[in-house]
């Protein structure tokens, strides 16, 4: 990359990159040395564009939560219920395989009360808003909204990691395994809502 054109989204760019060459632990593996050297400059050049490496790991991550976003509003788009609820799990499942560092990276957590997160805080709340949008068609009662996007992640993430992690050793096919999970979760979230609308 020729020095004349680095600016903060080109030191972000190359980051992105380095985080998913380096498979589920690139981002955790990060470091300034390694993204110099992708960029082909001293570290401490670095600094003109980046403040720090918790920076840019915050760069990454908000680069990270809006190409997830994307690739789930993308594979929902048309969807409805169950139908949807599956193409979001899906969508989740293949991005994380195609892009296991930045998968790694889209799970950062804001911190909804510092300024410096307040980029990611934006970020996670277009996901939530797609996510959200997702579910409507279950007609969820509101105070079960954000418990039930809770599990579908935890169910969706802990399959995922399992598996980018070698988790599973068995040689039984794991998209029947993961059919089977978000079959599993969905039908959770159909009870959830007869049950109360059992309760009108």
């Amino acid at each position: 990359m020729p020095r004349a054109r680095l600016n903060r989204a080109a030191i972000v760019a190359a980051a992105v990159d380095l985080v998913d060459a380096g498979g589920a632990p690139g981002f955790g593996d990060l470091t300034l040395a390694a993204v110099a050297g992708q960029v082909g400059i001293a570290v401490p050049s670095l600094y003109k564009h980046v403040s720090s490496l918790a920076d840019l790991r915050r760069e990454i991550a908000i680069a990270s939560v809006n190409d997830l976003t994307k690739a789930i509003s993308a594979a929902t788009t048309g969807r409805a219920g169950p139908d949807a609820v599956r193409a979001m799990a899906d969508a989740l499942r293949d991005f994380a395989r195609r892009h296991p560092g930045r998968f790694a990276a889209s799970e950062v957590a804001a911190r909804q009360d510092d300024p410096l997160d307040a980029g990611l805080v934006a970020a996670s709340a277009e996901t939530l808003a797609v996510i959200t949008s997702v579910l409507r068609g279950f007609d969820l009662p509101p105070e079960a909204t954000i418990d039930v996007i809770r599990v579908l992640r935890s169910a969706v993430h802990g399959f995922v990691v399992l598996e980018l992690g070698g988790g599973f050793g068995l040689p039984d096919d794991l998209d029947r395994s993961f059919e089977l999970l978000v079959d599993t979760v969905t039908v959770g979230i159909e009870g959830l809502c007869l049950k109360d609308s059992g309760r009108q």
